[in-house]
Parts: structure tokens; C-alpha cells; sequence
């Protein structure tokens, strides 16, 4: 067989398809890792100026505040824990939260 005789149909095809997985799978890579380094940028941020953000905690339950914008965030469940703070603290809790003394 010749080495300058074009490769057959069944060739082309086989190779254009193995290209496509090959790219498809660099760029399902390529999105995980920029994911991966968005989320990262993102964590602990302010949300709203962008600042790096505290964790506080206030009578065992934490808060993210920011230091610039002086914006406070609770995670997920942290509000539930409102519901354990002593109802006779809660006033104590809130002045906490805003940074006046008793």
C-alpha cells in the first residue's frame, strides 16, 4: 500500500470524532477549574462592596460582617439558632450584633 494514498472515509470520521471527545473533555476541565476558581475569588467576600469579610460570634451564633460596609450575613441555619438565645437576651444579642454595650 502506498504511504501517499488518502486515508479511507471510515479514517476521517474515526479521528474527527476522537478530536471532539478529546476537546469536549478539555473543556468540561477547563469549566471545573474556572468554577473551582470564581467560587474561590468569592469566599468569605462581601457581597455587597466586595470586602474580605469577619466571622463574628454573638451568644454562640456566628455572623459574617464587613468592616467596610459594616453589612452583616448570616449562613445557612444561623437564624435557626436565633431561636435558642435566651428571650430575655435577646435584646443583649441584637445590641451585640449593632455593637452597644448593656
Amino acid at each position: 500500500m502506498p504511504i501517499d494514498e488518502k486515508p479511507s472515509r471510515n479514517e476521517d470520521e474515526y479521528f474527527a470524532k476522537l478530536d471532539a471527545e478529546l476537546i469536549k473533555e478539555q473543556r468540561a476541565r477547563l469549566d471545573q477549574m474556572r468554577s473551582k476558581s470564581e467560587r474561590a475569588a468569592h469566599y468569605m467576600k462581601c457581597p455587597k462592596c466586595g470586602a474580605d469579610l469577619e466571622e463574628k460570634e454573638f451568644h454562640h451564633v456566628k455572623v459574617d460582617t464587613c468592616p467596610e460596609c459594616k453589612g452583616m450575613w448570616f449562613d445557612a441555619g444561623e437564624v435557626d439558632m436565633l431561636k435558642y438565645v435566651d428571650r430575655n437576651a435577646i435584646g443583649r444579642f441584637v445590641g451585640s450584633l449593632f455593637g452597644h454595650k448593656p
